[in-house]
């Protein structure tokens, strides 16, 4: 009868020390939420929630890191963000009059040991404004033409614009172009190369394929071919098919990875330096010879004598003889002063 009494004894232990113990699960301490998309000008809720706290608050912050509320006290002060619902397992904020600039990731922390984090991605959508169509000036003879240019902004994504002829839409076959980002790009740079497709409708696929290389570079539905960090082995001839249910068209672009930016050495820095340095001592001392000069002009002629000094019939005298400039030379010209 031991054996089996001591059975469920052993199952219990075992139970209460497993990993997977409901007691000691970390799961219940990492809170959760939701990517949330909205329109331009509407309203959006973040909702995080935990299910075990900690005896912790939960905290909101935007994309910049700044915090939007702990708990139930509010840290930002932006009258578009209110308060839903603050509880120890839940924090839910609200956002109003959403704008393209709150677009981002916003983060809802936990100060547990260690901090546990988690993400939710806010998609603003912008509505197109009302098409606006320019180009057309006056009536237009037979066989005459005209291009007619129609925009729409405001819109995120970007609006797919079609043309329509009473009741019918009109299709014409795609073209596209390849602008690089920056323009002139050099070794160490990120490149992006955009494939620009133009068509009724929209081009949707984009191939990019290198002159000599084998297989295709990228399909995407995306139209940028991205050059993290460029080598000079990146230079070449870039082909982008972009295509649409009405046919495809090919744009070409010759890449030619320039040389880094120069960037100064030390040593031609250190020579510039101590030439500035001389240039300016010689620059003060031409001033200083300048001055000197002045002034010895201007004193010519003049000078101290102890011409009586130690002379048997004046003794203990100090002469000054000052000998004007333009003078005559004479007995009569010479004055003396004793002291």
């Amino acid at each position: 009868m031991g054996a089996p009494s001591a059975l469920p004894l052993l199952l219990l232990f075992a139970y209460c020390w497993a990993p997977g113990g409901t007691n000691l699960s970390q799961d219940d301490s990492q809170p959760w939420t939701s990517d949330e998309t909205v329109v331009a000008g509407g309203t959006v809720v973040l909702k995080c929630q935990v299910k075990d706290h900690e005896d912790s608050s939960l905290q909101w912050s935007n994309p910049a890191q700044q915090t939007l509320y702990f708990g139930e006290k509010r840290a930002l002060r932006d009258n578009r963000i209110q308060l839903v619902r603050s509880t120890p397992h839940e924090l839910s904020i609200s956002i109003s009059n959403v704008a393209l600039a709150d677009e981002g990731e916003y983060t809802c922390s936990i100060f547990t040991m260690p901090v546990r984090t988690a993400k939710s991605l806010v998609t603003v959508l912008g509505i197109p404004q009302k098409p606006i169509i320019t180009g057309y000036k006056s009536s237009l003879r037979e066989k005459e033409t005209t291009t007619l240019n129609c925009q729409s902004s405001g819109s995120k994504p970007a609006a797919q614009l079609s043309w329509r002829k009473g009741e019918k839409e009109l299709h014409d076959t795609p073209t596209a172009k390849i602008r690089p980002d920056p323009p002139h790009p050099r070794e160490g740079q990120k490149l992006l190369l955009h494939c620009e497709g133009r068509g009724n409708p929209i081009p949707q696929q984009y191939l990019w394929e290198k002159e000599g290389s084998v297989p295709p570079l990228k399909i995407t539905q995306e139209s940028a071919l991205i050059f993290p960090f460029l080598n000079k082995s990146d230079s070449g001839t870039y082909g982008c098919t972009a295509t649409s249910n009405m046919g495809s068209y090919k744009a070409y672009y010759t890449l030619n990875v320039n040389d880094p930016s120069p960037v100064p050495s030390s040593s031609s820095t250190y020579h510039a330096i101590i030439g500035g340095i001389v240039a300016f001592i010689v620059f003060l001392l031409l001033i200083l010879l300048i001055f000197l000069g002045h002034y010895l002009i201007r004193h010519k002629g003049t000078y101290l004598t102890h011409e009586a000094k130690g002379s048997d019939d004046a003794p203990d005298a100090d002469t000054a003889i000052i000998n004007a400039e333009g003078g005559q030379s004479g007995g009569d010209d010479k004055k003396e002063y004793f002291i």
